[in-house]
């Protein structure tokens, strides 16, 4: 599981960079939650690393000035809260 947060914040729209982030987990076919600091994403390891690798490359291309990134072993058939 991967948990993150893209920066700047901005309240009057969604930025660029959060729906870039939002596109890479959805395209992976990783199973999004949207927490109100958050997003978390989980899935089969490999899917999930590469999904990072590709978040990082496309979310600081569509403006993100700061990622914060959380990762997660779970154990098969567990799952745990969302941010």
């Amino acid at each position: 599981m991967v948990e993150f947060t893209t920066e700047p914040f901005e309240l009057d729209a969604f930025p660029d960079h959060a729906a870039a982030a939002r596109r890479v987990v959805d395209e992976a076919g990783l199973e999004v939650t949207v927490g109100p600091f958050g997003t978390s994403a989980t899935g089969e390891a490999e899917r999930v690393m590469a999904a990072v690798t590709r978040l990082l490359h496309d979310s600081l291309e569509a403006g993100a000035n700061r990622i914060s990134f959380q990762v997660s072993v779970l154990p098969v058939g567990e799952e745990v809260d969302a941010p």
